[in-house]
């Protein structure tokens, strides 16, 4: 009977204390009776003080109270508890809870949490986790190379499964089959039937493919043959028939009687056929390309005492030896000597060439001809049987191709994942440790309860949640909409645990800050037909392998459609449709007696109604002060919405100061930061304000400057309200003292803050235990608290600050006129194109020149409106984001949650 007994030790009681007490878990069907446990070894004791629950220094209570609550929790049970909850702890969900959920203003509450797993439950119960997708494991063996693990003979396993299925998709690529998409819906397939059915397809596979590569070897050097008894046939039937007439000929001459005239070549021609010398042959075919140096090669190693005749094949034919189709010719070669053979068979073998027998015979020449011929044909036939049954493998194969890969990724991936893991000291079980939000709390002990009834384990898992230092990753639920803008920001950084989400204000922020550069609502539109093509047909597209840039395009698709709608808003307000504006909230303010007026600024029109209900009057375009108009209005718009986006990351910066409780921070970083922003541009942004409000002719820049150089000086005509000077006195005050303030107070009571927390560490303790001492020493052991003070480099750190935000705020303010300079490009360009292209080819009277103008239109139109300035302000927005409005409370230094999730996993490999 095997026993496995799991030990925990109750939260409230001190490890260190004297009566620690350990406890049983023990299911009772499974151990009926169990005597008292024996003491445990020491270690036992250390292993079980580390791994089986989170024991942290908590208020002492008397020993027998903590005993009576030891024996109570290790009382057996008579219900098969699947999960031993250590930690009173209630768990949170979204549905309701102690906390509500935090959506997207801050990161997902975390827990580090501790599993016990019995060696049976631990790959069902790992993969019950990856299904789930809430659990970011940590590695617990990180000091242990890959091969030492204990899962490292199940890896290799899994190795040799990839390397089969490799070996699959590249048999279905060249046999040009496709995988199916969909999953097979057979019965759930074990990683052992699979390892067991990829052995036998791969051993039948590679026996057809080995009995097809012999059958097309012999097939292509029949088909070689062929040609080449084809070609020298002919060869040597036309030498034969000139021989036999020369001969002819000199019989002729001989049987003359005038043989003392006869030339004396033709007597030494004529001579016994017993004495002629008999020349060796040799056949093949060679490659095109090296038939120059082949012939070249020949004659230097013979000396010439050869003779090669070639001759070109009209069509490629397939290499027995490569299987890949070239261009070669058929070549004869007459040689004299074994020495000279010996060469020439060096030499073809060196160039690839292919040699065959040739009878000398012209019967047996066509006999042979005829046979090869017809074990062409029966080659042919039985190849393609031989390809029709391997695809007929392949394509069973391609069937379950996903599904089989999908398993054995997910295989890998749980043996990966229980590599990380630590062993009992009993090897009996598996300790786990890991990251998981405090809302999936439930949903990881539903998904460890089924992996223990599914195993059929005798001993359920053990479920904690640790204390700890460390810090969480940082995990935010987003959706298809959400994500896309999520990821602008952690391009920039992941936010660290818990501080203000930058990404939830960018939903909007973003998209408006690219409207006002862009403000033109023909091109919204254009551009929200794109965006509203991407998200209509986003199934199809998502199943598609796609290039770079409509990828790209594709994962911010609801970025550019929110850009869009945001761009048809400016571009209403800026009255603007492809440059050209439109009465579309009724009739102008204003009227023109005289076409004289069209050059006036504010004399010579005449109002005849209310105020435009809704963006610019259209009689400001095509006036002579449309551009100082327009630019005024722009250049004054940046630096309202550029100060707005500032005092919200000010404020936000309190909210997360206030959040984690860093008193220092709100009076001595947000107070005086937002003091000095507003005493200087607020201030300017309300005067803008009531400069618009009063229609007042008063110059902001000489109020701001001479606020500084001749701040007790009268103000005179551009006085807005009464009191100015006094207020701008006291702002200029303010701003001064807010320096300092933002300078030496948070280093001194960082300062004092440090002596406080160590002042008590100089003291010596009357009566020393070895608890005692054992207990300090691991305080000792903390690297926190051996962090040094060092008040000067603190100081440093903080006037570095407090110049970066000083010189920022003026700089920064600066910046937000990049709005203005954008969009002020992007209305001139348009009306350069509208008239300078459209308005100018229309003028000519002429279709062809139209047709031109509207093309060259469209295409700049495209290409350069709609594609080079929208990237140009989707980057700017990007840096008023990340530099301007992130950098005043952003701190961006966590990292990311990244839970062990199947779907992750295969579409990362995919």
């Amino acid at each position: 009977q095997h026993r496995c007994l799991q030990w925990k030790a109750p939260a409230d009681i001190d490890s260190s204390s004297p009566c620690f007490v350990y406890s049983s878990i023990v299911r009772e069907d499974y151990l009926p009776s169990v005597p008292p446990p024996p003491p445990p070894s020491e270690a036992n004791r250390r292993h079980y003080h580390h791994h089986a629950t989170a024991l942290t220094p908590a208020p002492r209570r008397p020993c027998a109270a903590a005993a009576h609550r030891s024996i109570e929790q290790a009382r057996p049970r008579r219900s098969a508890l699947p999960l031993a909850r250590v930690s009173d702890r209630p768990a949170m969900s979204r549905d309701g809870g102690c906390c509500p959920p935090m959506d997207l203003l801050r990161s997902e509450a975390m827990q580090l949490v501790q599993v016990i797993i019995p060696a049976e439950s631990a790959r069902l119960a790992v993969s019950n986790l990856g299904d789930l997708g809430l659990l970011q494991f940590k590695d617990l063996n990180a000091d242990k190379s890959p091969f030492q693990r204990a899962y490292a003979a199940q890896i290799k396993r899994c190795g040799e499964m990839a390397r089969k299925l490799r070996f699959f998709k590249e048999q279905m690529s060249k046999a040009a089959i496709l995988t199916s998409p969909t999953q097979f819906s057979g019965a759930p397939l074990e990683i052992g039937d699979l390892e067991i059915k990829l052995g036998e397809f791969e051993a039948e596979l590679t026996e057809v493919n080995t009995n097809n590569r012999k059958l097309q070897r012999t097939y292509n050097e029949l088909v070689e043959y062929n040609v080449l008894l084809e070609k020298t046939g002919e060869f040597f039937y036309s030498a034969q028939r000139s021989a036999a007439e020369q001969q002819r000929e000199m019989v002729a001459d001989q049987s003359g009687d005038s043989s003392l005239e006869s030339p004396l070549l033709h007597q030494e021609m004529v001579i016994d056929p017993s004495k002629h010398v008999k020349l060796g042959s040799l056949i093949g075919l060679v490659p095109k390309q090296k038939a120059m140096a082949f012939e070249r090669i020949l004659y230097r190693a013979t000396r010439g005492n050869m003779l090669l005749r070639q001759e070109s094949v009209d069509e490629p034919i397939t290499d027995p030896q490569s299987g890949e189709k070239a261009v070669k010719n058929s070549f004869v070669i007459f040689y004299s000597g074994e020495r000279a053979k010996s060469k020439i068979l060096k030499i073809c073998d060196a160039f690839g060439a292919n040699r065959y027998p040739f009878p000398e015979d012209l019967a047996t020449q066509l006999h042979t001809i005829q046979e090869v011929s017809g074990k062409v044909s029966e080659l042919k036939a039985t190849v393609e049987i031989g390809l029709a049954h391997r695809d007929g493998i392949l394509e069973s194969i391609a069937c379950e191709y996903e599904q089989w890969n999908n398993l054995l990724k997910k295989e890998k991936a749980i043996y990966h994942t229980l590599n990380m893991f630590s062993l009992d000291v009993t090897k009996k079980c598996l300790v786990a440790e890991g990251w998981s939000p405090v809302f999936a709390t439930s949903q990881v002990q539903d998904a460890l309860h089924r992996a223990t009834s599914g195993s059929n384990s005798e001993v359920g898992c053990i479920f904690q949640i640790l204390n700890t230092q460390e810090s969480p990753p940082t995990y935010f639920q987003t959706n298809k909409f959400t994500s896309s803008f999520q990821d602008i920001v952690d391009a920039y950084g992941i936010a660290s645990y818990q501080e203000v989400n930058p990404g939830l204000f960018t939903i909007v922020t973003f998209p408006f800050l690219f409207a006002v550069m862009f403000g033109d609502w023909g091109h919204g539109i254009c551009i929200f037909l794109t965006a509203m093509y991407l998200i209509i047909r986003e199934k199809k597209l998502a199943s598609q392998k796609l290039d770079d840039i409509v990828e790209i395009m594709f994962a911010g698709r609801y970025v550019i459609l929110m850009m869009s709608l945001f761009s048809i808003y400016t571009g209403l307000i800026y009255n603007e449709f492809f440059s050209v504006p439109f009465e579309l909230f009724g009739k102008s303010a204003y009227a023109c007696h005289d076409p004289s007026c069209g050059d006036a600024t504010t004399e010579g029109l005449v109002r005849v109604g209310q105020t435009y209900p809704f963006g610019v009057d259209p009689v400001w375009h095509g006036s002579r002060s449309e551009l100082p108009f327009l630019n005024s209005l722009k250049m004054k718009m940046s630096i309202l919405l550029g100060i707005a986006q500032m005092n919200l990351g000010i404020v936000l910066s309190f909210f997360n100061a206030k959040y984690f409780k860093n008193i220092v921070n709100v009076w001595y970083q947000f107070v005086p930061q937002l003091i000095f922003l507003n005493s200087l541009f607020g201030y300017l942004s309300l005067l803008i304000i009531i400069k618009w409000c009063t229609g007042s002719k008063a110059d902001l820049y000489h109020i701001m400057i001479y606020m500084f150089l001749s701040p007790t000086d009268d103000i005179g005509e551009n006085q807005l309200f009464p009191g100015q000077r006094i207020v701008q006195l006291v702002l200029l005050l303010l701003a001064l003292v807010s320096v300092p303030w933002m300078l030496f107070p948070k280093p001194l009571f960082l300062k004092k803050q440090h002596e406080q927390r160590h002042q008590g560490q100089h003291y010596t303790m009357l009566q020393e235990t070895d608890e005692s001492v054992a207990q300090l020493g691991g305080q000792h052991e903390n690297p926190h608290n051996h962090e040094e003070f060092e008040f000067s480099e603190v100081l440093v750190h903080q006037l570095i600050h407090t110049i970066e935000f000083v010189l920022g705020a003026v700089s920064n303010t600066a910046s937000y006129l990049r709005l203005w300079a954008l969009s002020l490009a992007h209305s001139e360009l348009s009306s350069v194109f509208y008239d300078k292209v459209l308005l100018l080819a229309w003028g000519y009277n002429n279709v062809i020149i139209l047709v031109m103008g509207v093309t060259v239109f469209l295409f700049a139109t495209i290409f350069v409106l709609l594609s080079m300035e929208t990237l140009s302000a989707f980057l700017h927005a990007l840096r008023l984001h990340w530099v301007e409005f992130q950098g005043k409370f952003y701190d961006g230094s966590g990292y990311k949650f990244a839970p062990f999730a199947f779907a992750s996993i295969i579409e990362e490999e995919d």
